[in-house]
This record gives C-alpha cells, structure tokens and sequence, in this order.
C-alpha cells in the first residue's frame, strides 16, 4: 500500500490525496490555551494516528488534493515545495521531498494540470505553484490556471505581510506573471460549473473553502479552518496560525452545519491518517468518521 497516495471517489469525481510531508506539534504549541488533557477526552472517538507516542502531541500532514472531474485535472492547494527559503518554520525551510515523483504515481504529470485552486496563499498550500530552474521561480503546472481569493493577494499589499512576503514573491508572483492566475471574489462564488468557492475567515485574510457537486454527491474541501480532527469535537479552539481566532471558529462551525446538512465528504489539508471523512451527529457533539 502506498501511504502517501490514497483515492475516494464522490459521485463522478476520483479524489487523489498526494501526501508531501507529516509531523508532530505539541498540542501546547498548536493550541495554545487549550488544556492538552483534553486529548485524552477524545482519544476514543478519534483514529488512533491522531497523536504521537508521548500522547500530547498532534500529528499533522500536509497534503495536495488531485480531482478528476469533468474531464479535468484539479490540484487543491500545492504543498510547500522544494528548495523554498521559509526562515520562519525550520519545518518548511528548503525542502527536498519527492512530491513530484509521488504526483506522477498518482497519474498526474504537471502539463496535465487544468486547474490549481487555492483556498489560501500560506506556505504549506502554494509551495509547489512554481519549481527553481535555472535559478529562477517557474510555473510548475504551466497550463494551469491558478485560482485564489483576490483578498489574499491584496494581504501580500500590505504592511503586516512583510515578513511572508518571500512566498508570494516565490510561489504566486510568477504564476501572475506567466499569465496563469484568476480572483475569486470576496463573497466567493462558482468557478467552473459544479465547483464553488465558499468564504470561511479567520485563518487568513480572505480564506476560502471549496465545494464540489459531482453526481448528486458533495465534496468540501475545508482548508485551515481546522488543522486536526480534536477540532470537531472543540470547535471553538482555533490554532496558534490563525489571524483571527473568534472568526476562523465560526468559520469551522459553518463548515460542520454545511458538511451534516449535505452529507458531504471533507478533504483536509492536514489531518493524519486519510485525510477524509464524513461527520455524524451524537449525542454529545459531532462525530468525525474517517473515510
């Protein structure tokens, strides 16, 4: 079995998750302010790769979504990408990970790519928009069209981005630049026929989630409203990466009462095991069901 590549199919569409990198935060740095005890309160109702082996810390991954729709080829979000500089995160700084080779096992080469959708432009989801040749950022998906909020490249405008500024000068720029890029809209909307972009704020400046209704069925794929699945269980907990922490939580609380009232399956950028899942209310709270 090749942990790193694992398929779910929604209605029409095949759902590929290409896994780039996995690690443990301490549930302290994550979430801080949140009672690491608590852990334990949800230990059962959680797969068992949820936490490492001291307990207290959470297991994370950082994965690229690919759907085949339509006849289309779609990429959610690009990783972290090799060779980047991410002084900030020892975590992401330079990486050398076969993430490309990993693609191609998935059946999916770079001039295949239709469309990349973004639900945020962070390190760890726009890495692989561009690949270093010859010295220099280059689109790595050069038939693509690359779609995210117009808010968060407007966030790269100003001040308070200064000291990210590195990965839309690396990984967004040159997409821009080649011609590639399309805004969505502050309040969201359809995109292509069957795909809508959804606003969920807090966790950046113009954060979006993205559905999909393929066949009758409903595919979301949630970005950073939540990082790990003990935020089902404690909705209200936002993570330390979080801009705006009351906000990002109603935001996970959207998405929750969207996914149980469509019976949607959720594609999580960072969630260990699988990375998917269902919801399924009980009695003391909403279930994570792995898929």
């Amino acid at each position: 079995m090749d942990d790193d590549i694992v398929s779910f199919r929604v209605g029409d569409a095949t759902i590929t998750r290409v896994r780039e990198t996995q690690f443990a935060l301490k549930a302290a740095t994550l979430y801080p302010g949140f009672d690491p005890s608590r852990l334990t309160t949800h230990r059962a109702a959680l797969p068992p790769q949820s936490f490492d082996a001291a307990g207290d810390g959470c297991n994370l991954t950082v994965n690229t979504w690919v759907l085949r729709v339509a006849g289309k080829t779609i990429l959610v979000d690009t990783g972290i990408g090799n060779h980047k500089p991410r002084p900030f995160s020892a975590l992401f700084d330079r990486l050398d990970t076969p993430w490309l080779a990993r693609l191609s096992r998935a059946g999916v080469a770079p001039e295949d790519v239709d469309f990349v959708l973004l639900t945020h432009l962070h390190a760890d989801h726009v890495g692989w928009n561009t690949r270093l040749e010859a010295g220099r950022w280059v689109p790595t998906f050069p038939n693509a069209r690359h779609v995210f909020a117009r808010a968060e490249r407007e966030f790269y405008e100003t001040p308070a981005s200064a000291n990210r500024r590195m990965i839309f000068d690396d990984s967004v720029l040159p997409v821009i630049e080649a011609g590639l890029a399309d805004e969505i809209r502050p309040d969201g909307g359809e995109y292509l026929p069957g795909i809508r972009f959804h606003p969920t704020l807090g966790h950046s400046a113009g954060h979006m989630s993205i559905e999909v209704d393929s066949g009758g069925a409903q595919a979301l794929f949630t970005g950073d409203v939540w990082h790990h699945p003990v935020q089902v269980f404690e909705p209200g907990c936002s993570s330390v990466f979080c801009a705006d922490g009351e906000r990002a939580a109603s935001s996970r609380r959207w998405i929750m009462e969207h996914a149980l009232d469509t019976h949607a399956m959720l594609f999580t950028p960072h969630f260990p095991g699988t990375s998917a899942g269902t919801l399924a209310r009980r009695g003391d709270g909403d279930a994570w069901l792995e898929g």
